[in-house]
């Protein structure tokens, strides 16, 4: 029968208060009532959740705009979000909520908006005069009515309806934009009122007989560059009009065999250029439409005999621009050879007589040169073109010889290698960010345009944020970027390449066999970092690990410091163990016992045991030759896990590293090992059973006898489907040379059974409900000075090691004093005993002091370890703080409670030690799990904050596990979300939103407060440059610009309405209704009154306009009715 807790039911009853979302059973033990009495400053109105900048390359971009006056440029990508730059370190992301590609992008120049074009046949104008650009109009054109219209001609004609608008065009300073479709028509919108205007031009009035089919989508509109009246319209099969907008009528046609992909004007507006399917260039008279003035094959072969060079792949874009002194340019991509196979997509620019091919790295998706003036009837005087790529944004200086590219200085190579993980430090030591920089500088290229970035719009947010903030990413390459991301900016400081420390193959058929990744060996895993020490050590998926140290100086190491570790469990016979009895290690508390070693002169470099499986040899091969290593991060030791008997490594789950211990930790799904990196031995090399001893709560019994493989990984590893083997190897070519076996007592391990030593390369396996229970993966580990044992009267150091299971298990550590001795004497490591259990995977533990701050991890400070010994003996004793903590050292220590804080995928704990009594419990989720928690830093406080797989962010407070914030912000979509997702202090956090863009957010009210003042401003008033001269004898003769009354010809009055039918307007919530429901607190109120005050001031300027027409009527008026007076004046009422 089971038994009856009255106690569980009264924590059941308090409870119930809790928030609906995750379950709070906050259990509060009689004798930990006492010990958790302290005070919480944090409040859920501290907590807000909202984005703040999203940096990286936009991905899958699809179109670019650039306003040449206020120097903005714009990309919109296929999944409908906008990207828009400014100056460095001004950058602005919105989304569209349909998600619907961007087909189009068209500046309001110098106005502060922007058109957008989608492909689900919508027009969208921005208001780019806010910090967070918002719709203020869009327009939803109805496809379908359209459809039964000109069903029958559609019909005979065989025309795609895929998307209905194809190209937009928008003139200088102009209000009416012209839209052109599948069909062929053009429809013409007013951008202010976002109306349709009833001028249409439809494709059978354009082309009229020249040609008997449809002629196909517009894929160019223009006008004119000196006469606003005439329109350049290019459809698709080949065909390009020349349309008179006030005799609404077609003055001529031009028509060509091939394909028009685009079409660009001399700015005199006597002659255009239009790019072909076949590789060609066509250069046209507008008065002379029988043939082209001039075809051009700029990538094709001449053949001899005057016959006609061979077709090339289509141009897809030509641009014809003017220079005052020189040359015009004609730029186009495409039009390669087919000839040329595996040539790299380029870039041409043709000046006067010469051609320059500049080869780019991915597919041209658009580009755009930018110009002198915004003028398109003056002398253009380029100076850069703009390159968007698929993966990266160029931009050619067309002002220098060679045509340099300019130093991007956007955050745009975040994806350079694709990023495998993330983490994110926030508050860091004022002196990193500089030091970073410093070594960094020295990796720049050289080679770049010495002029300014051009694209300079927009101005600085004010700094509110002074603390640094510093992210790492880890990549496929195995290379790792650090970069500056304090103050909402990126700023990349430097790069860091794993790869070099190992033997590169050269093709695919050189590579060892003892891969066991099919590509990107060298990939990162994990990343621990200290930022005080600012010792690194990473994980990489080939099973090893590498521990770096940095350095201000440059150094030529001659042999790579190298130990090889044999984690695996191997069943041997327990009666006869091979190799000679070393001496007794001490090992306190639990006695000492024989250690088997097994003398090694050399390092293994034998690849196959004695029945011709693979033994004793890791997955990379460690570079032979001396390595040159540039000041930054020096390597310090490289790990390795080996293969063990035809059996593959399994992939590293967990990693810790601490300065002022001098130890790496290390787990995956067969056990645990410990190294320390300044004696270069390993220390620890058990499997997760034995860790256990007598106490495992499992009661594993040995596996059964049958026939079993163990599983190799691929990949990232699944910590769930891992095997538990405890057996250590180790090799320290660098200081004994020789293999120790480590283990725990006899009387604590389980009897194993002999297992099968056959190989298996498969790359996933089924595991047995029966198997699951015994293949526990080390999932999180924590150094730290505590209290190990409930008799414990002073912290000492130790390791916290979690598991899979949900089991916390501690190490002692015995530490040597500093300085001579500690590179002497051995550090011993004992188990303490304590098992701590909690439901689901260990994710991330920390530690509080009696008055709820969080409690560092013991580290050392930075200083330079290649200094002149009397000098470092000199400091040594300064800087390097003793770290194990004798019970006479601190008699307030010894007194004082800590506060185990321990996060799993589905419940958190605090655990007061040294009593070891739950004071606090929290079941985050019951459905879900949580994919990262971390205990963090807040307002002078602290708090769990934790992201679950069901989308869910959650905060609670500490030591009470109070739900604090409970948002539902994005589900888990895939797995590059949960293995970059990091939380940091000062309410921080970011991930991976696509494989080319990070998005950070923010959980503080307080940032999200700020938030307003720290966005940089797009729009800034800008004086538009003065229209080109006519000149005298132009202005005499007509000879200069014509323009046009555009409202004469599109207003209501002259061409009636569109039908309603047609598109549909949708206001946007750009305006003050939008914000008024949007927006909220002190920075809602805020946007909508600078939103008032701008409707305001310009319905003050229209009052203005009218009162005055009102003046003038009143006046007019006036002296009418006086002159009528005084005509009749003097008459009688009948002589009227």
């Amino acid at each position: 029968m089971r038994k009856f807790n009255i106690r569980k039911v009264l924590d059941g009853l308090t409870a119930v208060s809790s928030s609906s979302s995750a379950s709070s059973s906050s259990q509060q033990q009689q004798s930990g009532n006492r010990e958790s009495d302290i005070p919480e400053t944090l409040q859920s109105e501290h907590f807000q959740l909202c984005k703040t900048v999203r940096h990286g390359f936009p991905y899958q971009p699809s179109a670019l705009a650039f306003d040449p006056v206020q120097k903005i440029l714009a990309i919109g990508t296929q999944t409908g979000a906008l990207r828009l730059f400014g100056r460095p370190g001004v950058e602005c992301y919105c989304q569209h909520d349909s998600e619907a590609a961007v087909i189009q992008l068209q500046f309001l120049i110098n106005e502060g908006a922007l058109v957008s074009a989608l492909a689900d046949d919508t027009l969208h104008l921005w208001n780019l005069r806010q910090k967070r650009p918002a719709i203020l109009h869009s327009l939803k054109f109805n496809r379908e009515r359209q459809r039964s219209t000109q069903k029958q001609t559609e019909k005979e004609a065989g025309i795609r309806l895929d998307k209905w608008i194809t190209f937009c065009h928008l003139p200088f300073q102009s209000k009416w934009l012209y839209v052109g479709t599948e069909r062929g028509n053009i429809h013409i919108v007013n951008v202010e009122s976002f109306t349709l205007s009833g001028y249409v031009i439809m494709w059978n009035k354009a082309i009229e007989l020249s040609s008997k089919s449809h002629p196909g989508p517009v894929v160019h509109i223009s006008d004119n560059p000196m006469d606003e009246g005439k329109l350049l319209i290019g459809y698709e099969s080949g065909t390009v009009v020349l349309w008179d907008l006030k005799s609404k009528k077609a003055d001529y046609r031009y028509t060509h065999d091939e394909a028009i992909h685009s079409v660009a004007w001399h700015h005199e507006g006597k002659q255009f250029i239009c790019s072909h399917s076949d590789g060609t260039l066509t250069i046209w008279n507008i008065k002379s439409p029988a043939k082209p003035l001039q075809t051009i094959t700029p990538h094709g072969k001449q053949l001899k005999d005057g016959k006609k060079p061979e077709p090339c792949k289509p141009i897809l874009k030509v641009e014809y621009k003017t220079a005052r002194a020189g040359e015009p340019f004609i730029i186009l991509s495409g039009g390669l050879s087919y000839d040329t196979v595996g040539r790299r997509p380029c870039l041409t620019v043709m000046h006067g007589k010469s051609t320059a091919v500049l080869e780019m790295d991915y597919s041209v998706v658009d580009f755009l040169t930018l110009c002198e003036t915004p003028y398109p009837n003056d002398f253009q005087e380029p100076y850069a073109v703009v390159v968007l790529l698929e993966k990266d944004l160029v931009v050619i200086d067309l002002a220098q010889n060679g045509y340099p590219i300019f130093e991007n200085p956007y955050p745009l190579n975040i994806h350079e290698s694709p990023v495998t993980c993330c983490e994110y430090f926030a508050d860091c030591p004022v002196d990193l960010i500089p030091a970073l920089y410093s070594v960094g500088a020295r990796q720049k290229r050289q080679g770049y345009s010495k002029k300014e970035w051009p694209i300079s719009g927009g101005n600085w947010g004010s700094v509110t944020q002074s603390y640094p903030e510093i992210i790492i990413t880890g990549h496929a390459d195995g290379s790792i970027k650090f970069w500056d991301a304090s103050a909402i900016t990126l700023q990349v400081l430097y790069k860091l390449k794993t790869a070099k420390v190992f033997e590169k193959s050269r093709s695919k058929d050189d590579r060892p066999n003892t891969d066991i990744v099919d590509e990107d060996p060298y990939a990162i895993q994990i990343i621990s970092w200290c930022p005080e020490s600012r010792m690194l050590c990473i994980a990489g998926v080939s099973a090893h690990v590498i521990i770096y140290r940095f350095s201000k100086q440059e150094v030529t190491t001659e042999v790579i410091p190298m130990l090889e570790v044999r984690l695996l469990y191997e069943i041997n016979d327990i009666d006869s163990p091979d190799g000679e009895q070393a001496p007794p290690l001490p090992t306190p508390g639990t006695g000492s016992n024989p250690q088997s070693i097994a003398p090694q002169s050399h390092p293994s470099t034998s690849s196959s045991s004695s029945d011709g499986l693979r033994d004793n040899v890791p997955c990379l091969k460690i570079k032979s030759s001396p390595l040159k290593q540039s000041a930054g991060y020096h390597i310090e030791l490289v790990i390795q896990l080996v293969w063990v008997s035809g059996e593959p490594p399994q992939q590293i789950t967990s990693l810790a590293v601490n300065s002022a211990y001098g130890l790496v930790v290390f787990g995956n799904c067969n056990g645990i090992a410990m190294v320390d990196y300044l004696q270069k031995t390993v220390l620890l090399n058990l499997g997760t059973i034995e860790l256990y001893g007598s106490n495992d709560p499992y009661r594993r019994e040995p596996r059964s006898p049958r026939k079993s493989r163990q599983p190799s990984g691929a990949g990232l590893c699944d910590i769930n489907e891992g095997t538990t083997v405890p057996e250590d190897r180790c090799k320290s070519p660098t200081s004994a040379k020789m293999s120790r076996k480590l283990s725990l007592p006899t009387e604590l391990k389980p009897d194993l059974d002999v297992r099968d030593n056959s190989f298996s390369r498969s790359r996933s396996s089924s595991v047995t409900s029966i198997d699951k229970e015994s293949r526990e993966a080390i999932s999180a580990l924590h150094f730290c000075e505590t209290f190990t044992r409930k008799a414990d009267t002073s912290p000492s150091p130790c390791l916290w090691v979690g598991t899979t299971l949900g089991t916390v298990l501690v190490i002692v550590l015995n530490l040597p004093p500093g300085g001579e001795q500690r590179l002497s004497q051995p550090v011993i490591v004992s188990p303490s005993g304590t098992i701590l259990r909690l439901k689901g995977a260990i994710l991330r533990m920390a530690f509080l002091d009696t008055t709820g701050s969080l409690v560092p991890p013991a580290r050392e400070p930075w200083r330079e370890h290649n200094v002149s010994e009397d000098k470092d003996e000199k400091d040594k004793s300064k800087k390097r703080r003793p770290v194990s903590v004798s019970p006479s050292s601190s008699s307030q220590e010894i007194s004082e409670n800590q506060y185990a804080v321990i996060c799993s995928e589905k419940q958190a704990k605090v655990i007061s030690l040294p009593s070891q009594n739950c004071i606090h419990k929290q079941n985050i989720t019951e459905t879900s799990f949580v994919l990262r928690g971390d205990i963090v830093a807040l307002s002078n406080s602290s708090c769990l904050a934790c992201f679950c797989a069901n989308g869910h962010i959650m905060t609670f407070s500490l030591p009470s596990l109070r739900p604090l914030l409970d948002v539902y912000y994005l589900p888990l979509t895939n797995m590059r979300i949960a293995r970059t997702f990091c939380f940091t202090n000062n309410g921080q956090a970011l991930y991976l939103v696509s494989p080319t863009e990070i998005q950070r957010i923010t959980y503080s009210q307080e940032t999200c407060e700020n938030l307003q003042e720290m966005l940089g401003e797009l729009f800034t008033p800008v004086e538009t440059p003065e229209a080109p001269n006519r000149g005298f004898f132009k202005g005499l003769f007509g000879g200069g610009a014509q323009s046009l009354d555009r409202e004469e010809l599109f207003g209501e009055s002259a061409s009636g309405k569109a039908s309603r039918s047609l598109a549909q307007h949708i206001p946007g919530p750009g305006g003050i209704e939008g914000v008024k429901g949007s927006a909220s607190g002190v920075i809602g109120e805020l946007a909508r009154a600078r939103i008032a005050l701008d409707e305001r001031g310009q319905k003050l300027g229209e009052l203005d306009e009218r009162t005055a027409a009102m003046l003038s009527s009143a006046d007019s008026f006036s002296k009418h009715a006086h002159e009528m007076m005084m005509k009749y004046k003097d008459k009688k009422w009948y002589q009227f």
